[in-house]
Parts: C-alpha cells; structure tokens; sequence
C-alpha cells in the first residue's frame, strides 16, 4: 500500500507538522513491496501503520472501553494495584519521568502495565520482568483480565508478523526473531494509558509524556481519536523539529526501539517521540516487545564490515531494561 499523506487540519495546532508515515498491509501478499515500505520507514522516522493485522475493531473497542472503566476507579480502588517491582500494575500521574532535563514534573499521564503471565512456582519467575500479573477483583470489573489476557496473545502475534518483515528488510532469514532467545519466549508488556485533560507547555517543562526513545524492540501503539504524538526524526538539530503523527482508525502506529538501533548499527532509527495534551483526555495502548531476558543484543552480520564497524557493545537485554526502567520511573518507596 502506497504512502498515506495528511494535510494540516483542524485537529493540528497552529502551524505544526505532520508528519507523512508508510503504511504497512500485513494482509498483502506482495511480501516483497511490504519489505520496501517497511525499510524506507525504518531509515527515514523508524516509524509507520500496520493495518489488516488480524485484530478485530469490535474486540479493539472493547480492550479501550475496559481500560477506560479502571481509570474511571477511584484512586484509592487504583492504588491497591501500585506496580510491584517486577513492574507490574498501576502506575499514577508522575509515576514516570521520561525528560527529566526538560520537565518540571513527571508525565501528566497514568497507566497500567500487564507483562506475560508466569506462575509464581515456575522458575522463569525468578526472572525480572517474568510473574504474575495484578489485575482488578473481578467483583469490580468482570471480564477485565480475560479481555486484556487475549490482547496480550493476539498483539504479541502481530508483533511477531511485524518482525519478520522487519527480519527480510535486514537481509536476514525471515524467521531470525522468532528463535527461542528473541521473541519465541520474549519480555513483552502491554500498557493502557490515560492521559489528563490537560493542555501541555514544552516551554514551561509540562508533558503529557516526555520526549524518549523506547527501549526494545518495536512497540505496537493503538490510540484514541484525539491527536497528541510527536516525533522527532533529528534529535541533534537544533531547534528540534516535531511532527505530529495523526491517528489512523484501525491501524498500529509501529516505532522500532533502542534494541533494534544497536542490532542494525544504527541504520534503523529508534526515533524520539513525545505526547503533547491538547486539554482533552486521551487513551493509547502501548505494547512493547523485547527479546528474552538473556538475549545479548550485538550488531547483526548484515549490517556490518570493515568500513563500518559496530558501533554499540554487546548488552544483555534484561540489564539493559532494567537500567531504562530505574532511570525512568519513581522509587516505589516514595509511595509509602
């Protein structure tokens, strides 16, 4: 499917960007074009659409209208599910700092993580970003954990679809994520998000989420109608430029992580994108993707010579996320 392009509209603020993203058709049989847009994507914003991924819209109303229903609890209803250290559950309005150097609080949004549910007498439970899940008494919301348990299994399949384009556009065998120690047993965390119905300020530091790049792999961002994520494509220029990237009904908004940069030694952007608010509510779903926890991330065979070398050191992926998480969230204990 060819480039969607968008005019400036009423929904855009004064002047901004918009920006222009490929968009992907997973239902497409010409594989072939699917690479091409998906690399030209990769080298351009590290940003693009996926649609006809296989998710049904109805099943998608229903994940949005379930998340809407916990962040309509009372705080204190919210609060007895305070994310644990294994970062899972509630995670208040400034629970998350993303740019410290430029905001005077923490994001002025809420959420809720879900990682891959593991027993706690399974030894993976050992593991740092493996256990049980919180989840609401079903008392107060019925239906709430086997709604969000089978969009956990059913992103996590077009993440993997996702990859595998992703896989050829790296000239690599179209199945190399799907090994074991990548996504065939994968960290990967879905996170509902609830953003105030306040109007952001960059220049006075406030955010609806602060400008960052993600850690993994790729994520998967579903949203609401309301407009309010910005990219930028150079974070060295200065002045920053930011482009907003509109909304598209039924469709993925895909960004590539920090993982899949160091894997592809840079040619593929893990780019940095911010929330503005726009003083109306607004609702995403982030599913993030990253490999096994003892998945050493290094520069890939493909993208690699004697003219251009690896640019970053191996990492381990589970230290590596762990870093990312403690630099960017609260210290649990300023919750006591």
């Amino acid at each position: 499917m060819a480039n969607l392009s968008y005019e400036k509209d009423q929904q855009a603020p004064g002047t901004a960007n918009i920006s222009v993203l490929n968009c992907i058709d997973l239902s497409s049989p010409d594989i072939q074009s699917s690479v091409s847009l998906l690399k030209q994507a990769c080298l351009d914003s590290g940003f693009f659409y996926v649609i006809n991924h296989g998710i049904d819209k109805k099943f998608m109303d229903e994940v949005f209208s379930q998340s809407k229903k916990f962040f309509s609890l009372p705080m204190e209803e919210k609060m007895k599910l305070l994310r644990n250290e294994k970062n899972r559950g509630y995670t208040p309005v400034f629970d998350e700092h993303l740019d410290p150097v430029n905001q005077i609080h923490g994001d002025y949004k809420e959420g809720y993580y879900i990682g891959i549910e593991v027993s706690e007498d399974d030894s993976d439970s050992q593991k740092p970003f493996y256990g049980p899940n919180m989840w609401p008494c079903a008392d107060i919301l019925p239906t709430w954990r086997e709604t969000m348990e089978k969009y956990h299994q059913e992103a996590l399949e077009v993440a993997r679809k996702v990859s595998r384009l992703i896989a050829l556009a790296l000239e690599l065998n179209f199945d190399y994520f799907d090994h074991p120690e990548m996504l065939g047993k994968p960290i990967a965390t879905l996170r509902l998000l609830h953003y105030e119905d306040r109007t952001s300020d960059p220049d006075k530091g406030i955010f609806g989420a602060g400008a960052h790049s993600d850690f993994g792999l790729i994520t998967l961002l579903a949203t609401d109608d309301s407009i309010g994520l910005q990219i930028c494509k150079d974070r060295d220029a200065k002045p920053q430029i930011w482009e907003y990237v509109p909304p598209l009904k039924g469709a993925f908004i895909v960004n590539l992580g920090d993982m899949l940069e160091r894997w592809s030694n840079g040619i593929f952007r893990s780019t940095l994108h911010r929330v503005l608010g726009k003083g109306q509510e607004r609702y995403s779903i982030a599913y993030f993707v990253e490999p096994n926890h003892d998945c050493i991330v290094e520069c890939l065979p493909t993208c690699q010579s004697e003219k251009n070398p690896p640019k970053f050191p191996p990492i381990k992926c589970q230290d590596y996320m762990l870093q990312r998480y403690k630099d960017t969230h609260a210290d649990l204990n300023s919750y006591k």
